[in-house]
């Protein structure tokens, strides 16, 4: 076998020496990398918000899950539904919740028989308000002075508890607009008025209305003389 000339050898050798050069550089840029600590799997992360969750990750533990919103639960957990709270969603003939329950029987009778009237019209009354405890009636003028910075201001939007004709019964604050626009129009035939002209939501029983009609509005219940006993 012919050997090449030492020219050819030196030729070969110098293309194989940079070839060889370039693969090591590649494995030790691979092994660096596998061991930088960023890139290597971890059995302690955890997703970041934003991030992908693996299918793979344990699912959060319950104290690790966010609370579920209560809906209308005062914020101090002391009132309850025992005390006229209203979950979403309540109307006329929900009798279960005692906001609607406690209601005069004579207003609630009139509430029914609007609101299937008013259901052939395609609305639905929903009670936002209706009986209150005399506990949860002070929390909400509670409220109304820290909102409204004064017991002057806040009278013009929460009775006392004395006063409230919440907390007797007979009174019921209804919604959506839909629903008061049709009592506004149609709720006198039924006995039912707007007493307040700030409060389009606020309706008692006036049983004389369908034959003489609303009486006329107060501006406001700092108006009204019930509220000055």
């Amino acid at each position: 076998m012919t050997r090449p000339p030492p020219s050819a050898r030196t030729s070969t050798l110098r293309f194989r020496t940079p070839l060889v050069v370039g693969l090591v550089a590649v494995l030790a840029a691979i092994v660096v990398a596998l061991s930088h600590p960023l890139l290597k799997p971890s059995s302690d992360s955890t997703a970041t918000p934003g991030q992908d969750s693996s299918p793979f990750l344990p699912a959060p533990s319950l104290s690790d899950r966010p609370p579920s919103h209560a809906p209308h639960r005062e914020s101090r957990g002391a009132l309850d539904e025992s005390d006229g709270v209203v979950p979403d969603g309540v109307t006329v003939v929900d009798d279960e919740v005692p906001a609607v329950a406690n209601l005069d029987a004579e207003l609630l009778d009139a509430l029914r028989r609007a609101a299937q009237n008013a259901a052939d019209d395609g609305v639905t009354f929903t009670v936002n308000s209706g009986w209150r405890s005399a506990a949860y009636q002070k929390e909400l003028l509670r409220k109304a002075v820290a909102q409204h910075g004064s017991e002057a201001e806040a009278a013009r939007w929460v009775a006392t508890a004395t006063t409230s004709p919440h907390v007797a019964g007979d009174a019921v604050d209804i919604g959506p607009d839909r629903a008061t626009d049709w009592l506004s129009e149609h709720g006198s035939a039924y006995g039912l008025c707007r007493i307040y002209r700030n409060e389009p939501w606020h309706f008692e029983l006036r049983t004389d209305a369908a034959d003489r009609g609303c009486p006329r509005r107060y501006a406001d219940p700092t108006q009204d003389p019930r509220m000055r006993q």
